[in-house]
């Protein structure tokens, strides 16, 4: 197939029909989401198979510069009809294609290091993330840096308006930027020990709020012990400080069937039991014998 061969939507539909075996779904999303095209819209593959040829071809050029290389088709055999190797979304969009500038990679965390409790740091944080989005990359970072609503601010607003402002502005360009007929894809998180942590688990229960993110709150196993025992819990900013800013006490079991009223209501929030998050992490585990990981930080 010579790359500067089209195909139009009905020839590259039929093909893949054929490809897939009648699967009308598969068809079309493969020609939507994953077919290489240019800007203007041309479409340079027919089915998988010359997907594929793509995605083999560019490895084989890489192969080539170390010993015992795989060929070509010894890559395609692998990747043909999904049925050894089947690539994430992005490295199928992206591998060999000279037509687009598109991340390799499906999703990223993102943060900074140090303070990031500043307008300065929210807008930074805003634009690295539209950066990823419009390379089709998938984002995902934690609020629970940001003070708590009514939090004394050094500029003219005297006090923080707190996480939800932030949760919709985050929203609103993950919806802003265009991915080829595919949305943005944001994970905003929490702590449950925020003090703002229950406006965020409320925050998309008002329709047409923070519509282009999925919210997810980080759940200690402190927080699920006081919820378990019906134990006061204490909220603290920052939240890993030993002498916070700020502080209060709430009730672990009605936050928690807030939790649960709001996931059976709207599917949201999600939670990440992030202690067993911790414990079960292979680079965390390595990390508490002493040994050194490297955290990179995308400029």
């Amino acid at each position: 197939m010579e790359e500067s061969q089209t195909f139009s939507s009905e020839e590259a539909y039929r093909a893949s029909l054929e490809y897939f075996g009648g699967d009308e779904l598969a068809a079309r999303v493969w020609v939507n989401k994953y077919a290489m095209k240019d800007s203007f819209g041309n479409i340079y593959e027919q089915s998988p198979a010359d997907m594929h040829w793509r995605i083999a071809n560019e490895i084989a050029r890489i192969e080539r510069k170390y010993p015992n290389p795989l060929s070509a088709q010894q890559v395609f055999d692998l990747l043909d009809h999904f049925r050894y190797v089947i690539p994430a979304g992005s490295p199928m969009t992206g591998i060999g294609n000279n037509h687009q500038v598109a991340s390799l990679s499906n999703c990223f965390v993102i943060g900074l290091d140090g303070d990031a409790d500043s307008y300065g740091a929210i807008m930074r944080i805003d634009e690295e993330q539209v950066q990823l989005m419009k390379r089709r990359g998938g984002v995902g970072h934690d609020l629970s840096h940001i003070r708590p609503k009514g939090s004394p601010v050094n500029n003219s607003a005297l006090t923080s308006t707190g996480l939800v402002p932030f949760m919709e502005r985050y929203s609103n360009s993950t919806r802003e930027v265009a991915q080829d007929g595919r949305r943005g894809a944001l994970m905003l998180s929490v702590s449950i020990k925020h003090p703002d942590s229950e406006a965020f688990i409320d925050a998309k229960m008002e329709e047409g709020k923070v519509t282009g993110a999925n919210v997810s709150v980080k759940i200690t196993d402190e927080f699920m012990e006081a919820a378990i025992g019906d134990k006061p819990y204490r909220q603290t900013f920052p939240t890993n400080s030993d002498n916070p800013e700020f502080s209060k006490e709430i009730s672990a079991a009605k936050l928690w069937e807030k939790i649960v009223h709001n996931a059976w209501k709207s599917a949201e929030p999600g939670v990440l039991f992030w202690d067993t998050i911790i414990r079960e992490s292979i680079p965390d585990c390595y990390a508490d014998l002493g040994f050194q990981t490297v955290s990179t930080n995308l400029r």
